[in-house]
């Protein structure tokens, strides 16, 4: 893993990095990840959201459809594949906001009426509150199988209306109590973008979740996941695949070795196939329109591959 030089200003990444797939900069193997199973498939939605929010890795908004919206029928295709073809455990749903696609209840029953458990990552506002008889009538029918990860971008309400806006704090907070209330099966999705250590992160979203009977185990790393902060242009090391042993981490750990996400871009006739939910336009990481055609190894040539899943320890899936 080549280094990185300590200085109190954030260093700039070199534009060098991450561009030959077989070997990093100073010509070191680049590491590579392999497919072991499809334990979870993700769905992008669309990158349509509610709100532009000040950090977002995908660039969701009320005007960004570079990924336009999927239909139910295209889902359920790719269902089909998945569940003839591979041995997976959970259907992730993600945006943009999931609840603007007027087919996310569609999609939703038709994963859960296949046995699946569905994740689906919303801010838990307007859109989804639009939709809450369709909820509910799941929560009914499905119970735990169907979850929702509510993002709390942090457990103080400036932090939060920092990253979402004015009035984002109370708006997610309706939506979030509400689903409590009505027995719904919720996990959070938090930041460190506040640059305190997690246990002071746990110990402060622990306190708001007994403030508003949120029925979340903020001890718990899949209850409450704390996503690392991402930023293209800051520098980060590039993966090698001695970085293995030297980080005593396991590629089989990483997201690309048990997830894969499906899109839609702008103005393509077909689906596209990602290795994860945090490379939605890079072309170099197209892998086909079959899940087939994406069961290839993934090597790690982002900047989010490195700074996010290998250094951060992340993963969007709970599978």
């Amino acid at each position: 893993m080549t280094s990185v030089v300590t200085d109190k200003a954030p260093l700039t990444l070199d534009r060098g990095k991450f561009n030959d797939p077989r070997r990093t900069l100073d010509g070191q193997a680049r590491a590579a990840v392999t497919l072991n199973n499809l334990d979870t498939l993700w769905f992008n939605t669309g990158t349509l959201c509610n709100l532009t929010c000040t950090n977002c890795y995908i660039e969701s908004s009320p005007t960004n459809d570079r990924l336009a919206y999927l239909t139910a029928a295209e889902v359920g295709a790719m269902l089909d594949e998945l569940q003839t073809d591979w041995q997976a455990r959970e259907v992730g749903f993600t945006g943009g906001e999931p609840f603007m696609n007027p087919d996310i209840l569609a999609m939703l029953e038709d994963a859960l009426g296949r046995g699946y458990r569905v994740l689906v990552l919303t801010n838990a506002m307007r859109p989804m509150m639009k939709l809450a008889d369709g909820l509910l009538a799941l929560r009914n029918i499905y119970g735990e199988k169907l979850c929702l990860r509510v993002s709390v971008d942090h457990y103080a309400r400036d932090l939060h209306d920092l990253e979402r806006g004015e009035h984002g704090w109370d708006r997610m907070l309706t939506g979030l109590t509400w689903l409590a209330r009505n027995g719904f099966n919720i996990n959070i999705a938090g930041r460190t973008l506040s640059g305190e250590e997690e246990d002071s992160l746990r110990q402060g979203y622990a306190r708001l979740f007994v403030e508003h009977d949120i029925p979340v185990d903020a001890g718990d790393g899949g209850a409450l996941v704390l996503f690392p902060e991402m930023d293209e242009d800051l520098d980060v090391p590039e993966i090698t695949t001695a970085c293995w042993g030297i980080l005593d981490v396991s590629p089989d750990g990483m997201m690309c070795a048990t997830s894969r996400m499906v899109v839609k871009h702008k103005g393509d006739g077909r689906l596209t196939v990602m290795p994860c939910t945090l490379l939605p336009y890079d072309e170099r990481f197209k892998m086909g329109a079959t899940l087939a055609d994406a069961s290839s190894p993934v090597a790690l040539n982002h900047p989010h591959c490195a700074r996010f899943c290998v250094l951060g320890g992340g993963s969007c899936s709970v599978a």
